[in-house]
């Protein structure tokens, strides 16, 4: 049950939804209380007991049972429902209108009769005393089908070029229809004629007002006697402003006599809402009241989805530990919720490098994957060797297995596609050092490090023979299987000295990080070259800004002695200068490389001139 409030009016919505993520608070209180994809009208019968609902897609009507809290019955319908009214008391008359320009009437065992009206009909109201239904569409005219006698009368004709809306109110008959000129027009069913027109487009434009379009009249309510609410396109006249849904409304029912709000959604998941300021909760859900009152006594914390859920370790990462017990963080299980926006500020002022470092593994990652689609070889992966490897002997114990008992081998994991991944990215590395590991696998490490020779010998092959590369063949030895089946006393002793391993290294760790701590002074962080690397740029600068203070004579000579210019006299008795450019280390390499190639190919050039062809004697052929 989630609470909202507004205008100091609590309202309870009693809708499962993905807000609410406490199972424990949820409240289903009618079972099943949804469509397959988009709720349209939704009613109540004159009884209460039942409540009726229509929805696509396929077009359909549900009724619920409200003294059982279940579906009662479905039924699908040809076309979907612009909507539809209950005559009997309960469930078994009703009356659809189609957008297809059908009526449809069903009975308690269901389709009844069809029939069709002259327009594309947006609404209908049935009058009671005379049995007559008035419904209006896309026409200035007002159809009216009595069905004591099974046949339309005349109709109503209005002033407007269209109707949307119309009621009938209930204590005195009075019918009313809303046009899209925005008035409302009132008529006697007794007399057929209009007894009132109410210009509510006029009366709605005001001074500070901005219209841009014509307010048509979009919904249209009889409350009582003598009051009436009216809806118009441009917003104004607008009712339940403080419900404020998650989703648009397509129709809205109160509950008879009660504080019970059911809505039509654009979702599958109809909305029920109690509003206690409207009224009492009905007969067969009365506990909601006592469950009201307790959340108001005991009022808890709602979590919401736009929270991200962090452990003690996260926080000290971030460095955000002295947060814990504010209003910042709140408590949940193992961990603590906290805004998403405050982590994700918070993690971008730990790590501002987040982001290249991920754009250099995306592109890394990529590189590979280009790689692997040149040359495929038969060799151990780049990541998890050791279980690559583990794998392998595995597989070839099976596939003997298999042979000798003629039986069908499952597919390996190295071939699938779906664990490939675990063998390409270095995320998906196994760390045989992490505390989890070495206490629930504590009998793998004698296995893992005869693993690891034959890993190593397996790689100092592959260094070797670069052209063939053979699979890693091997089988593990009766001592090694013999080891590896070890009771369970054993087990339990070895995870016990493991235990004790790792507390001996986190106190020698800790010691080690207390005497950094103390010895460390605060000094300015500068960043590292990488290795093979030579800064330059502060010397490069100096140095043409010292030649640019000097005069060009003084240059020439410098560039001279340098060897990368060269002045000369020429016939004409002018000077000629000649200006050779400074190669960098990897052109000079590149340029050695290429003359030392083209030394390789002259060694190895062969004669071709005992190709040539000789004159033979004889008569050739034709």
């Amino acid at each position: 049950m989630q609470v909202s409030s507004l205008n100091e009016v609590k309202i309870y919505s009693l809708s499962c939804g993905k807000s609410l993520p406490e199972v424990r608070r949820r409240i289903e209180l009618i079972q099943d209380f949804e469509m397959p994809t988009v709720c349209t009208t939704i009613k109540v019968s004159k009884d209460g007991q039942y409540i009726l609902a229509t929805g696509t897609y396929k077009p359909r009507v549900r009724c619920y049972d409200t003294y059982q809290l279940s579906l009662k019955f479905e039924r699908c319908l040809d076309s979907e429902v612009v909507t539809f009214e209950i005559l009997s008391d309960d469930y078994s008359k009703i009356v659809f209108l189609h957008n297809d320009r059908y009526i449809e009437f069903h009975s308690q065992s269901g389709f009844y009769y069809k029939t069709r009206i002259p327009k594309f009909g947006r609404d209908f109201s049935y009058h009671y005393p005379s049995c007559d239904l008035y419904f209006v569409g896309a026409s200035s005219e007002v159809y009216r089908l009595n069905l004591e006698q099974g046949r339309y009368l005349n109709p109503l004709q209005t002033d407007a070029a269209e109707n949307n809306v119309c009621d009938i109110n209930s204590v005195h008959g009075l019918f009313a229809t809303g046009t899209i000129e925005g008035r409302v027009e009132c008529w006697d069913p007794r007399t057929r004629n209009r007894v009132g027109l109410l210009d509510c487009a006029l009366n709605s434009v005001t001074a500070d007002s901005e219209i841009n379009s014509l307010p048509t009249i979009s919904a249209l309510k009889f409350n009582g006697a003598l009051t009436m609410a009216v809806g118009t396109s441009t917003g104004q006249g607008k009712i339940f402003t403080s419900l404020e849904p998650e989703h648009d409304l397509n129709d809205v029912c109160l509950y008879p006599n009660s504080g019970m709000l059911l809505t039509a959604n654009e979702t599958p998941k109809m909305g029920i809402y109690y509003i206690p300021v409207l009224g009492p909760a009905p007969r067969w859900c009365s506990f909601l009241d006592n469950l009201t009152e307790e959340l108001e006594e005991n009022p808890e914390s709602t979590v919401y989805d736009d929270y991200k859920f962090v452990t003690k370790k996260d926080l000290e990462n971030l460095g955000l530990t002295h947060l814990i017990g504010s209003p910042f963080l709140r408590a949940y299980m193992h961990g603590f919720f906290m805004d998403i926006r405050l982590y994700h500020k918070v993690k971008l002022m730990v790590n501002p490098f987040a982001y290249e470092e991920y754009r250099k593994d995306k592109i890394r990652q990529k590189i590979e994957e280009t790689r692997a689609q040149r040359v495929q070889l038969k060799k151990l992966p780049k990541v998890n060797k050791e279980l690559a490897l583990k794998l392998i002997e595995e597989e070839e114990e099976k596939q003997k297995s298999a042979w000798k008992k003629k039986v069908k081998s499952l597919p390996n994991i190295l071939t699938d596609d779906r664990f490939k991944v675990m063998f390409e990215n270095p995320d998906f590395q196994v760390d045989e050092e992490s505390e989890e590991f070495r206490l629930l696998n504590p009998l793998v490490s004698k296995i893992s490090e005869k693993r690891k020779k034959k890993l190593r010998l397996l790689e100092q092959q592959e260094h070797r023979e670069k052209e063939e590369e053979e699979e890693p063949e091997g089988r593990p030895s009766d001592a090694e299987s013999s080891e590896s089946s070890d009771d369970e006393k054993a087990w339990v002793e070895e995870v016990r000295k493991q235990r004790r391993l790792l507390q001996q290294e986190e106190k020698v760790k800790r010691q080690e990080r207390l005497k950094e701590d103390q010895q460390t002074v605060l000094k300015p962080q500068f960043y590292e070259i990488k290795a093979g690397e030579e800064f330059r740029s502060f010397k490069d600068s100096a140095t043409k800004q010292k030649l640019m203070n000097k005069t060009l004579e003084d240059r020439l000579k410098i560039e001279a002695k340098n060897g990368t210019l060269s002045v000369s006299d020429t016939t004409v008795g002018s000077k000629q200068l000649t200006f050779t450019l400074k190669r960098s280390e990897q052109q000079k390499k590149q340029q050695e490389a290429e003359k030392l190639h083209q030394q390789e190919r002259k060694r190895l050039r062969r004669s071709a001139g005992h190709l040539k062809s000789r004159h033979r004697r004889g008569r050739s052929f034709h």
